[in-house]
């Protein structure tokens, strides 16, 4: 059974008193607390050893995740728990992670722990920010430690390394709620592109933090001290620190490891915030309410969409979905997982709206670079968007581009017939094409869809001959259409009076195979 940090109220008692008494005089000391931790960096040793590693197989994606078998609230607090006499019934998370304590009969009279225990002692008022904020994100956490036998003093780790901020970065690039850096977030398959940051994913970070912490336990044969140390400085500065000590006859205990001096403050840091958190009323500590429940679930997603519709979908605030699916570093649900986490209360319902999505509110996004001359209305108007549009998906504050920005452009949702219509049928900017070595009026045409006789009376050609460098103009203007269910290019061809193998030369990137919301260019 795991250890519970208030069964001896004695114990407890000699942390608080001390405490209490130089609490003022901390308040008054003007600590400095230290920047965000970063994982081990060893990658290159962590490569070579993580083969061994064999952790249970689970399906991180399901929802049955929240409530993994035989820690169901049901089973914690129902007949099981009323049955044994020495065990309270356990109402909500905190609750939970005292009883899942398993780290703090060690040496509970350090003056190390001490002293970082006093330090978060005058920062209650942070403090209860940072649990208060850890609120969507805990519960999960917490049943993937509990599903994988672990300490649940590791659900405090991340008010250590980001104040469970998953936003939050280090000056050494670490990200999320756990921090990693991107070296080690590869090693983790942490998925970094500029759409999608699996560092600040909340499940698939928290998968790799556990994977990580269990390689190391395994590693350091056990030893959760010596663990947490390494997840903080590398595995190999804790074992180099090993061998040299070893080396001299010493202790190779994580309290007599020349270690730096972050990492010594790191382990005593975690041990006295659970202190704090094992009696949070002597202190003062005001935790917030959080049901020993899931607060979220995952939804599964078959397009591409904007969070702020699929907010607007749940009917839950922009903000939480935010919150909730913070690896989305665009707001577009692309490159990451094919799914997004929703408030548990509002998953049927999202699931229901998108079972019963238009195609013209689908999203096909892609991202544009600026160039000379362009601006808002003109980018718009070639991609078949809308300023609002880009405005909005690109957070830009004003109309103001420069050349080489990168923009999102997305095809969004529309309200009325009418507007899919004139989105469909907004006419594109004229397109130029330059002359090179070689090039006859007839292989342009070819190449690009049209036709002699028009290239001659776009461009006022009096005869054939063509020089490098010259511009020709090749289309008058370009439309939109958006493909619909049912829709094939031959019967979409026919339809806007251009032969088959005119709308495949226009469309080159597109294949044959067509799917709702997808937009093919057509010059008319």
């Amino acid at each position: 059974m795991p250890n519970t940090a208030f069964r001896s109220r004695r114990r407890i008692t000699r942390w608080l008193y001390g405490g209490l008494l130089a609490c003022a005089t901390l308040l008054f000391a003007g600590c400095q607390q230290p920047g965000l931790q970063s994982p081990g960096q060893d990658e290159h040793e962590l490569k070579e050893r993580l083969a061994p590693l064999h952790l249970p197989d689970r399906d991180w994606s399901d929802r049955a995740l929240m409530q993994p078998p035989g820690h169901s609230p049901a089973n914690r607090s129902g007949q099981q728990q009323a049955d044994d006499e020495n065990t309270p019934a356990i109402t909500d998370i905190w609750q939970r992670i005292r009883h899942g304590f398993q780290l703090l009969d060690e040496d509970l009279d350090n003056p190390r722990i001490d002293r970082q225990r006093l330090w978060y002692a005058s920062r209650i008022s942070s403090l209860e920010t940072i649990a208060k904020r850890s609120s969507p994100y805990i519960h999960y956490i917490v049943e993937a430690l509990d599903s994988h036998s672990m300490p649940l003093e590791l659900a405090l780790l991340p008010v250590i390394e980001s104040a469970y901020n998953p936003l939050a970065y280090s000056p050494s690039h670490a990200a999320g709620l756990w921090q990693f850096i991107p070296s080690t977030g590869r090693v983790f398959k942490l998925k970094q592109t500029r759409w999608y940051d699996g560092r600040r994913d909340i499940t698939a970070s928290t998968e790799a933090a556990l994977e990580y912490l269990s390689y190391l336990n395994n590693m350091f044969d056990g030893d959760w001290l010596l663990t947490l140390a390494a997840y903080n400085a590398g595995e190999g500065t804790v074992s180099r620190a090993i061998k040299r000590n070893k080396s001299l006859g010493l202790p190779a205990d994580y309290w007599n490891l020349q270690l730096p001096r972050q990492t010594q403050e790191y382990v005593p840091r975690l041990l006295g915030l659970a202190q704090l958190i094992a009696s949070p009323q002597a202190y003062a500590l005001k935790l917030p309410k959080v049901p020993d429940e899931p607060y979220f679930a995952q939804v599964p997603l078959e397009h591409q969409l904007d969070l702020s519709h699929i907010a607007s979908l749940a009917k839950v605030p922009a903000k939480h979905i935010r919150e909730l699916n913070p690896a989305f570093k665009e707001g577009v649900v692309l490159d990451g997982p094919q799914h997004v986490l929703v408030p548990v209360e509002q998953a049927d319902r999202l699931e229901r709206k998108l079972a019963r999505l238009s195609p013209d509110e689908l999203m096909q996004v892609q991202r544009y670079v600026v160039r000379a001359g362009d601006t808002l209305s003109a980018i718009a108007q070639r991609n078949g968007t809308s300023v609002a549009s880009i405005r909005q998906l690109n957070q830009l504050k004003t109309s103001q581009l420069r050349i080489g920005q990168q923009l999102k452009l997305a095809g969004t949702p529309v309200s009325s017939p009418q507007q899919a219509a004139a989105t469909r049928n907004a006419p594109a900017a004229t397109s130029t094409y330059h002359v090179r070595k070689g090039d006859t009026l007839s292989g342009i045409a070819a190449r690009h869809g049209t036709s002699v006789k028009q290239l001659r009376q776009l461009n006022n050609l009096q005869h054939d001959r063509l020089k490098i460098g010259q511009a020709l103009l090749l289309q008058p203007g370009s439309t939109r259409y958006v493909v619909r269910a049912g829709d094939t290019l031959s019967a979409i061809a026919k339809r806007h009076k251009v032969s088959l193998r005119q709308l495949q030369s226009w469309n080159p990137s597109q294949g044959k195979l067509l799917k709702p919301g997808q937009t093919l260019t057509l010059y008319l």
